[in-house]
């Protein structure tokens, strides 16, 4: 009896088991075929990803290019691919070797191991011809290809304008909730040009080279090879950035030279206003780049200017008629007229205090202007296209007010009205203290709005969205900043005063450049310290050739010992080097 029962018990057991087992086979072979387990998983394109190889050939995210459409973040190479079957059927691999001037050996053993497409040259691919490339394709060999292959550029460019792309389900299904066509583990823009641009960029889908092996690896279906994409023609775009490649890698050696830490520079184009180089330190730390803030960009955070703000108070008192060629300062006075001044000058008029960067001259002029108008100082870092925001906007398609830096600060002036009224808080902001807060960017395009005259311009950073076949799909026009503006005599006092900075100021560093340099100087204090040592901001901002000003820099040393600062050599060599790459291009015109 008791045999009889464990007999019955262990029967049902058994029934049970293979109960289970049945209902796990229908539950993978007919009702959870596209979604199993919580991560959703399709075993119908798993058990096909099984016995195919593929090659991926493009991943179908859009890419950045330069001005003159060299590629920033990717770019695109023919290439010869070779498929693993080659080794086990007879193909006429000297006709292909013969084209690409290598041996046939050579072909042969680039796939004599291989189980999966092969790239020849490996992590350094002969780099075909496009005759080469057609004469390799009309041979119509099964598994021999000749494919413009993506490549990412071996080092990051522009990295904090173009910005950071990374998988986020959550961001993909909040951003895109009706495109459930593409992978949620689609790759998405989350800082800079790549999040602006991304409903431009997102991919279509993959391009490929594909065929399916059976379990000795020897073709499925014979050698057939496929070539799978997107079907619209015209897709994945590029953005066309007013970048200049060259330029955004010399500013980007010349500050990895010098060992800028915090900071960076901004280079604009002064008849256009375009972008052509921007670079912030510390560079983004890819493994984790919001927790220490490494993937902010510092030319687009407000920061402190110091006597750089100067030039603000000087385009008012100039416009205001409140300078007078034989009123002198005393420049032995610090800023409030307490004391002996730090750096002591003696008796100046307006054009040498502002050449020195007199304090006490620049206290008086301010308060001066508040006595007769309240706004002034707002009112002329407006006209000047100082306080942001600077860069692009308008519509775009159905994207009304669209933004090409959205991150870009605001900058200000004052916090606290009251202070209008306080002599030391006028002094203190009239030499970019106290509250005022600028970014990098304001800074250049105030520079830049100066040497045009005064015609204020929005910083223009992307100038078109091509299709793949390079037509225009979109096209952001130059755009003149709204408001009022400085008047042209102004701006010609203005050139005359930052020019004086360089014959017989504080840029006198500057004067053995090739190009006549005009410009400010600057230094602010942080209220940090690095030990008993105060932190500041060291600044260079101007623009250059003087007479037909061509380009507007800024450079910043954010944060640091001032007996550290590297600012000034930063913007010596990168003039030079501007210099010497114009003359390289007048010899390569003229040769």
């Amino acid at each position: 009896m008791v045999i009889k029962k464990r007999a019955i018990i262990i029967l049902i057991v058994i029934l049970l088991t293979l109960a289970g087992l049945i209902g796990r086979l229908m539950q993978l072979q007919l009702v959870s075929t596209e979604s199993l387990t919580n991560r959703d998983i399709n075993l119908i394109e798993a058990s096909v990803s099984q016995r195919t190889q593929e090659l991926v050939i493009d991943q179908g995210r859009g890419r950045f290019i330069d001005r003159n459409k060299k590629a920033l973040t990717h770019e695109y190479y023919p290439t010869l691919v070779l498929f693993p079957f080659l080794k086990n059927i007879e193909w006429p691999a000297e006709d292909v070797a013969e084209i690409v001037n290598i041996s046939a050996t050579t072909l042969r053993n680039e796939i004599q191991n291989a189980k999966k497409p092969v790239i020849v040259g490996g992590e350094k691919p002969i780099e075909l011809t496009e005759t080469q490339m057609n004469k390799i394709n009309k041979l119509q060999i099964p598994g021999v290809f000749a494919v413009h292959r993506q490549y990412e550029l071996d080092s990051d460019i522009a990295e904090h304008l173009i910005g950071l792309i990374r998988e986020n389900r959550d961001l993909f299904q909040e951003r895109y909730p009706e495109k459930n066509y593409l992978p949620r583990n689609t790759k998405l823009g989350i800082t800079g040009l790549q999040s602006t641009f991304d409903e431009f960029l997102l991919p279509e889908g993959e391009a490929k080279l594909l065929y399916h092996v059976a379990g000795d690896g020897g073709p499925l279906f014979g050698i057939d090879v496929k070539y799978t994409a997107p079907a619209n023609p015209y897709y994945p775009v590029a953005i066309q950035t007013t970048l200049d490649k060259d330029l955004q890698l010399l500013a980007e050696t010349i500050l990895d030279k010098n060992d800028l830490k915090k900071g960076g520079i901004v280079l604009l184009d002064v008849e256009s206003n375009d972008l052509l180089a921007m670079v912030s330190k510390p560079d983004i730390n890819s493994s984790n780049p919001f927790a220490d803030g490494t993937a902010e960009n510092q030319m687009i955070m407000p920061q402190f200017p110091g006597s750089v703000f100067k030039t603000v108070i000087a385009a008012a008192a100039i416009e205001k008629q409140q300078i007078s060629n034989d009123r002198m300062y005393n420049c032995d006075q610090d800023l409030y007229g307490e004391g002996p001044a730090e750096y002591p000058h003696g008796m100046l008029n307006f054009h040498n205090s502002f050449a020195k960067s007199c304090n006490y001259t620049f206290a008086i002029t301010a308060q001066e202007l508040l006595q007769k108008d309240q706004d002034v100082i707002e009112e002329y870092s407006k006209m000047l296209g100082l306080l942001g925001p600077v860069g692009w906007n308008g519509d775009v398609f159905r994207f009304q007010d669209f933004k090409q830096l959205p991150n870009e600060y605001n900058g200000r002036i004052w916090t606290d009205e009251k202070d209008k009224h306080v002599a030391k808080a006028i002094a203190q902001t009239a030499i970019g203290q106290k509250d005022v807060r600028v970014t990098p960017l304001g800074i250049a395009n105030m520079m830049s709005t100066i040497a045009r005259g005064g015609a204020k311009k929005e910083v223009r950073t992307v100038s078109d969205v091509l299709y793949k076949n390079g037509t225009t799909l979109f096209s952001f026009a130059e755009q003149d900043m709204e408001g009022p503006k400085i008047a042209p005599y102004t701006a010609s006092r203005l050139q005359e005063l930052l020019r004086g900075v360089v014959t017989s100021g504080t840029g006198q560093r500057f004067a053995d450049l090739p190009y006549k340099v005009a410009g400010k100087s600057g230094t602010a204090e942080t209220g940090k310290k690095q030990g008993e040592v105060g932190l500041v901001n060291t600044w260079f901002a101007g623009y250059f050739p003087f007479e037909r000003p061509k380009y507007a820099l800024v450079v910043v040393n954010l944060e640091q010992p001032a007996s550290q600062s590297v600012t000034n050599t930063v913007f010596y060599e990168i003039v030079q080097g501007i210099y010497q790459k114009e003359q390289e291009k007048g010899t390569k015109t003229h040769g």
